[in-house]
C-alpha cells in the first residue's frame, strides 16, 4: 500500500505515523530534494540547502516536527522552523525564503490523534506523484550522512509569521472597515494569525475556536462544524462569519442571518468580481465534478466557463497550471487564488470574500444570491465491485435518469479509490427529486455489481 495519500502522509500519531517514520521520511526527501541541480547550483555559490518546517497545534506536532527537523539536520540541510503556522503560510514561506523545499506537519481537518507530512517542493508547490514515489523509494535506500560543519543547523524563523500576514494584506484590493467578522479558528493553525490579519485589514472581529491546546483541534469547532459560528454571528450581530480546518487551507464562511456559504457559493463570488476588475484569467474557473450545477449555472450567465478537474485540491491546481487560470477551487472550501497562492488558503479566501463586501457595499447573502444552490443528494452504496462503476446496466440507469432531469439536474457515479464502495450523487431542481432518483441509482448499483 502506497505510503502517501492524496496529500501527504497522514495517519494516527504513533499508530502509523511514529517519529522513526518521521526521521526516516525527512532523510528520504533530503536524499530525493537535497541533491537536485538547484540545490547543487546553490552550493557552488557557497549557498547551503535550506527548508522551511511549520506544524499545526495538535500536540504530537511537537515530536514529529521534531523528528522532521532532527532527519533534515542530519541530512546535512538547514532548517528553519516557523514552528504553528497555517499550511498555505508555509507553502507562501517556501517561496519567499528561497527555501529548497517544506515541510508541514498536520492533518489538516482531521481529529487531533491523527497527524500528517505534507512536502512542498521550491517555490511552494506540491509535489508531484513521480516524486512522492522516489521518496517512498529512498526509504530503503543509503541516507545523506555529513559530518562536523556539514551537518544542518536547526533555526528558530522568527518572522515567519510577520512576512506572511504582510502578504496577505498587501494582497487585498479593499480595506474590511465597517464589517464585524466572527471568526472560528478551529483551535488550530489560525489561531494567532487570523484574527490580527483581519484587525489589521479594518474589520471589527469576534473570534471562536482559538484556544488550542493541542487536543481539541478541529473538536466541534471549524469548517466541519459550523454551527456554532452560525449561533454567533446572530448572536452578537455581526456582518459574516469565516471558518478555518485545523490547519486553515479551507475557508467557509455564513451569513449575517447564520445560513452557510459554501465553497461553490465563495467562487461564484470571487469569480464574478475577478471578472469585473480584469483580474479572471481567460474569465475561467476551475472546479470539480462535484461542484453544485448551481455554480455552472451563475457562471455560464456571466460569461464565465467552468473546467472540471477530479476531486482533491491537487487536481484542481494542475488543472489550474495547465492553463495559467487565476481561480479555482472546491466545494468543501479549499480555494486557490494563484495570483497570490500556490495551494488553497482559508485566510487568503476570506479575506478577498469579506473585501468584496466592502468594495460593493452588498452583505454576504446579497453576494451569494447570484448563485441557486440545486439539492444534492449523496448515497454511498457499500459492499459493491467498484472497478464495474461502467457497467452497461447501471450507465443504462444513468442516461435514463439524466434524460429525465434535462438541464435541471445532474448525476455523478464515482468509484471510491480506498473502498469497495460507488457514491451516487444526484442534483435537481428540488430535494425530492434529487433523493428519489439517488435511491432508484443506488438500487440499481447494487443490484447490478453487488458483491
Amino acid at each position: 500500500m502506497p505510503l502517501f495519500g492524496t496529500d501527504g502522509v497522514r495517519g494516527l500519531a504513533n499508530g502509523i505515523l511514529t517519529a522513526d517514520l518521521a526521521l526516516s521520511l525527512a532523510q528520504a526527501t533530503a536524499v530525493v530534494l537535497g541533491q537536485g541541480r538547484s540545490a547543487e547550483a546553490r552550493r557552488a555559490q557557497g549557498r547551503r540547502t535550506s527548508v522551511v518546517i511549520g506544524r499545526d497545534p495538535r500536540i504530537s506536532g511537537e515530536f514529529l516536527s521534531a523528528a522532521v527537523s532532527a532527519g533534515l539536520a542530519a541530512s546535512g540541510i538547514d532548517v528553519y522552523d516557523a514552528g504553528v503556522i497555517p499550511t498555505p503560510g508555509l507553502a507562501f514561506l517556501v517561496a519567499d525564503r528561497d527555501a529548497d523545499f517544506g515541510v508541514m506537519v498536520s492533518a489538516s481537518h482531521n481529529p487531533a490523534p491523527d497527524n500528517g507530512i505534507k512536502i512542498f517542493a521550491r517555490g511552494g508547490v506540491k509535489l508531484p506523484d513521480v516524486v512522492e514515489q522516489r521518496i517512498e523509494e529512498a526509504l530503503q535506500g543509503p541516507k545523506l550522512l555529513p559530518t562536523g560543519g556539514d551537518v544542518g543547523r536547526i533555526k528558530r524563523f522568527a518572522d515567519a509569521e510577520d512576512r506572511y500576514v504582510v502578504h496577505l494584506l498587501q494582497s487585498l484590493p479593499h480595506r474590511l472597515d465597517g464589517i464585524h467578522v466572527v471568526l472560528d479558528c478551529a483551535h488550530g493553525a489560525a489561531a494567532g494569525v487570523s484574527p490580527e490579519t483581519f484587525r489589521d485589514a479594518g474589520a471589527t472581529v469576534t473570534v471562536i475556536g482559538a484556544d488550542p491546546d493541542g487536543v481539541n483541534i478541529n473538536d466541534g469547532v471549524g469548517s466541519t462544524h459550523l454551527e456554532q459560528l452560525s449561533a454567533a454571528v446572530v448572536r452578537v450581530g455581526a456582518d459574516v462569519g469565516i471558518a478555518h480546518d485545523g490547519d486553515a487551507d479551507r475557508c467557509l464562511a455564513v451569513d449575517a442571518q447564520g445560513r452557510v456559504v459554501d465553497g461553490d457559493q465563495i467562487m461564484a463570488i470571487l469569480a464574478s468580481s475577478m471578472k469585473e476588475r480584469g483580474r479572471l484569467k481567460d474569465d475561467t474557473l476551475v472546479a470539480t465534478v462535484m461542484s453544485n450545477l448551481g455554480l455552472h449555472v451563475a457562471m455560464r450567465e456571466r460569461g464565465i466557463t467552468v473546467l472540471q478537474a477530479a476531486v482533491g485540491d491537487r487536481y484542481v491546481l494542475e488543472l489550474m497550471d495547465e492553463g495559467g487560470y487565476s481561480l479555482g477551487g472546491e466545494q468543501s472550501g479549499h480555494v486557490i487564488m494563484s495570483d497570490y497562492a500556490t495551494t488553497g488558503d482559508g485566510l487568503l479566501t476570506g479575506l478577498h470574500l469579506v473585501a468584496e463586501m466592502a468594495r460593493t457595499g452588498k452583505t454576504l447573502a446579497e453576494l451569494a444570491s447570484i448563485m441557486t444552490v440545486y439539492p444534492q443528494v449523496l448515497i454511498n452504496v457499500k459492499n459493491v465491485d467498484r472497478e464495474r462503476v461502467s457497467d452497461e446496466g447501471v450507465q443504462q440507469a444513468v442516461r435514463e435518469v439524466e434524460a429525465e432531469l434535462g438541464d435541471t439536474g445532474r448525476v455523478l457515479l464515482r468509484a471510491s479509490g480506498t473502498e469497495q464502495l460507488v457514491r451516487v450523487m444526484v442534483e435537481a431542481a428540488d430535494e425530492e427529486s434529487a433523493q428519489r432518483y439517488a435511491e432508484q441509482l443506488a438500487e440499481v448499483v447494487r443490484e447490478r455489481i453487488g458483491l
